[in-house]
C-alpha cells in the first residue's frame, strides 16, 4: 500500500516560522516534522511515499531527495506557491498513487498511532481514524455509529485525526484543481460507505509556534525517559 503525506500547507499561523521555510520542515527534538511521519510510515511497512508540496516545496525535495536514506522512494507532487487543498492535492497525485487504496496522513500531525493496522483494514470508499476532541476543536468533526460507520451528523461527535485510507473512486469524475476533502466524504457518508475507528493514544495537530514548542518538549521528555 501507498501513502501520501500532505506537505503543501503554507502554515499561516506559525509566521514568521513559515516565512523562509516550509511548514513541514519545522523541527522538533532537532528533526523536521516530514521526518518524524516518514520514520514512522517506514517502520510500519509504507516505503512507496508520495509528498505534495506547495510554499517553499523545493526545500522539502532537496532535503528528503529520493527518500533512499530514510529506506523508503519518495514521489513528489508540487502543487505551485498556492496549493489545492486537501481533495485537490489528492487528486492531482493520483496518478502517483495507482489503482489501490491508499493512506494520506496530514504532514503537521504527531501521533503514535499504529500505521501498520491500517495495512489489512477493508475500505469501501474511505475508513478515517478519529480521536477525542482537542482544546482547540472541542465541537468534532463526525459520528462514529455501532457499526463501524462515520456519520456527518447524529452521535457524539469525535474530530478527525487527518489519518484516512482512500479508495481512487473517492475521487473519479471529480475535476483537478483547488478542493476540499469534506464535501466528498460527506457525500460517502450519505451512502454509508465511510467506515472507521476511533484512536484514544497520543496525537496533536502542529499548528501554532506553541503546540511546535509542546511537541519538542514532549518528544524531549519521551527520548529522556528511554
Amino acid at each position: 500500500m501507498k501513502a501520501m503525506i500532505l506537505a503543501a500547507g503554507r502554515g499561516e499561523r506559525m509566521r514568521p516560522l513559515t516565512d523562509h521555510t516550509p511548514k513541514p520542515l519545522l523541527k522538533a527534538a532537532g528533526k523536521p516534522l516530514l521526518e518524524h511521519t516518514l520514520e514512522q510510515l517506514v517502520g510500519a511497512g509504507f516505503t512507496e511515499v508520495v509528498v505534495n508540496h506547495a510554499h517553499l516545496g523545493r526545500q522539502i525535495e532537496d532535503y528528503f531527495g529520493n527518500g533512499q536514506a530514510w529506506g523508503a522512494t519518495i514521489s513528489y507532487s508540487p502543487e505551485g506557491d498556492e496549493g489545492l487543498e486537501t481533495a485537490g492535492g489528492i487528486i492531482n497525485a493520483l496518478p502517483l498513487l495507482g489503482e489501490d487504496v491508499f493512506l494520506v496522513v496530514n504532514g503537521d500531525v504527531a501521533t503514535d498511532f499504529p500505521f501498520a493496522s491500517l495495512k489489512h483494514q477493508a475500505v469501501d470508499l474511505a475508513h478515517l481514524v478519529l480521536i477525542n476532541n482537542p482544546i482547540h476543536h472541542p465541537g468534532g468533526d463526525f459520528a462514529l455509529d455501532a457499526t463501524g460507520k462515520v456519520l456527518d451528523k447524529g452521535g457524539e461527535k469525535y474530530t478527525f485525526s487527518g489519518i484516512g485510507l482512500y479508495s481512487p473512486e473517492l475521487f473519479k469524475g471529480q475535476p483537478s484543481g483547488k478542493s476540499k476533502l469534506a464535501p466528498l466524504l460527506c457525500q460517502a457518508m450519505t451512502g454509508r460507505r465511510v467506515s472507521g475507528q476511533h484512536f484514544a493514544g497520543f496525537w496533536m495537530d502542529i499548528g501554532t509556534p506553541e503546540r511546535l514548542q509542546v511537541l519538542d518538549g514532549y518528544y524531549g521528555q519521551r527520548a529522556g525517559s528511554r
